[in-house]
């Protein structure tokens, strides 16, 4: 990984940009850790001696965490588990903090390839999927902004469009002289009082889902603005009607 792009880690972004973002704490692991993870060692039978050392090293700052936490490690989170399907990856103790993180398919290999080195925890925050973006950073603007989660269409924000493309791109006006990557892809979320906060970093290009801008090889010259799913439609005769 260059030096540029591994400020995209999130223990490298974080000092920087830690007055955007979610309050988190870093528990460095060991390399017999790192080798249990992406051996997907979940701790359920007989625990080893590295299982158990991460368990208790993470007691301490989840114990210091109100309510829920969520967990993730330095270059992914295990969106890829049913934990984060039913319950938006929320853990309360170490154990199915670690637990969660050594069934995710991501977590493994990112284990496995030498880019976990951190495990991330943050007070969980049962987010409005409504507010969360991502945003194309392109030379040090903002050249496109999709809705996150594709999961419908969402009339709301049809009305709010505009205000949150100009919000957004304030945004990244203000804070792009921290940031030494200028051409990255950065996930925001709207808070209910209107503040954007950074959810994480993203390198350009493959393997980041490039959401409904759909191509990575399009003419990034031109921007693409503010992306949302089009409303469902259906054939009313020869006519066709949205919703």
């Amino acid at each position: 990984m260059s030096e540029e792009n591994d400020f995209l880690r999130m223990q490298n972004w974080y000092p920087v940009l830690a007055g955007h973002t979610f309050l988190t704490s870093f528990v460095k692991m060991r390399s017999d850790v790192i080798a249990c993870l992406a051996a997907g060692e979940t701790g359920e039978k007989a625990q080893g001696v590295a299982v158990r050392s991460i368990i208790e090293d993470l007691r301490q700052p989840l114990a210091a965490i109100p309510g829920n936490a969520f967990v993730c490690v330095d270059s992914c989170a295990p969106t890829d588990t049913e934990r984060f399907a039913s319950k938006r990856g929320a853990v309360y103790s170490p154990e199915s903090a670690w637990k969660y993180l050594a069934l995710s398919k991501k977590v493994r290999e990112a284990a496995a390839a030498g880019r976990a080195q951190y495990i991330c925890l943050k007070p969980f925050r049962r987010m409005n999927r409504t507010r969360e973006f991502r945003l194309f950073i392109y030379e040090g603007k903002l050249n496109a902004m999709s809705q996150y989660h594709l999961i419908r269409h969402f009339r709301r924000l049809e009305g709010v469009r505009n205000s949150y493309w100009t919000q957004a791109a304030d945004f990244i006006d203000k804070i792009s002289w921290l940031l030494p990557v200028k051409t990255l892809v950065m996930d925001i979320y709207f808070t209910s009082t209107g503040k954007i906060l950074i959810i994480d970093l993203n390198p350009w290009g493959e393997p980041t889902d490039p959401l409904l801008v759909r191509d990575w090889n399009r003419d990034w010259e031109t921007p693409a603005g503010m992306l949302l799913m089009e409303p469902p439609t259906r054939i009313h005769g020869d006519v066709n009607v949205s919703f």
